[in-house]
């Protein structure tokens, strides 16, 4: 076992969760409408079983930051800020709305780490979603645990986002859309909708735009531009937030054989924000 891992939470290294959860239509029709895209059949797309088991935790449970408190299946990290720092997937088998399916899920590695802004804490959680008996995805998720900025600390410095994209596509999160997508997961962190919240104690200049969110929207480039293709794949990184209000920008560059197709965000300063991979079946 690593020793940078904290041993207070080597207790929590592959506890499994399991989850069974009703794949209905309506969050489909909902999220459609969000990203502004014809509502798909009963085949779930890629990234959209977000909208699926999602944790229900009493109001009275949750802690300042909206979040449900620290503890229970995830470790009690004891840091402020809690962020969707990437993940990798593969799909095996589309969900598809009016069925049950079941969502099983393992701590498998924890790190404890100090880095320039302070202490980090890295959680991979592995997820393996089920339908009448099929595999239909499997998913490493990425959550980062950080420090709030220390007085005076510097922000990281941005990375240029590459160029020579073959396609793009320029919009901006509204408030809207953060709420709307807030709402169709659940998420009650106060970051996507809490401007006094999001600027006064977390320090960031504005609404966060989610990760997933972007994510998602990484993935839509593709159904617009290639309508009907499969994908098999997908990984993704975050590395620098995207704040609501502000448009941002997301590119794809499919390789000669058009399988592979490499995706990225930039905001509006031209700074990469997700970097990400997809392959076609």
């Amino acid at each position: 076992m690593p020793e940078s891992q904290t041993p207070s939470l080597d207790a929590w290294l592959e506890k499994t969760e399991t989850l069974t959860d009703d794949i209905t239509a309506f969050p489909l029709r909902a999220l459609a409408a969000t990203l502004d895209r014809s509502a798909p059949d009963s085949a779930v797309p890629p990234l959209w079983h977000w909208l699926y088991f999602l944790p229900v935790c009493p109001l009275a449970e949750t802690g300042r930051d909206g979040h449900p408190k620290r503890g229970g299946f995830l470790p009690p990290v004891e840091l402020p800020r809690r962020m969707w720092a990437g993940g990798r997937l593969a799909f095996h088998a589309p969900l598809r709305a009016g069925s049950a399916a079941t969502r099983t899920s393992t701590i498998a590695n924890i790190e404890d780490k100090t880095g320039r802004s302070g202490r980090l804490v890295f959680v991979t959680v592995q997820h393996r979603y089920e339908s009448g008996g099929v595999l239909c995805i499997e998913e490493e998720h990425d959550i980062v645990y950080r420090d709030a900025p220390q007085p005076g600390a510097g922000a990281p410095r941005p990375v240029a986002a590459p160029e020579g994209e073959t396609w793009s596509r320029t919009l901006t999160a509204d408030p809207v859309m953060l709420f709307r997508y807030s709402a169709l997961t659940f998420n009650g962190h106060r970051i996507h909708y809490d401007f006094p919240y999001v600027t006064q104690e977390e320090g960031y200049p504005g609404l966060v735009v989610h990760g997933p969110l972007i994510a998602t929207l990484l993935l839509d480039l593709i159904h617009r531009e290639r309508p009907g293709a499969a994908v098999s794949t997908f990984a993704f990184r975050a590395v620098r937030p995207t704040f609501g209000g502000n448009a941002f920008t997301l590119c794809g560059k499919p390789s000669t054989d058009g399988r592979a197709i490499e995706l990225w965000a930039k905001d509006h300063d031209g700074y990469l924000t997700m970097q990400a991979t997809a392959t076609l079946a």
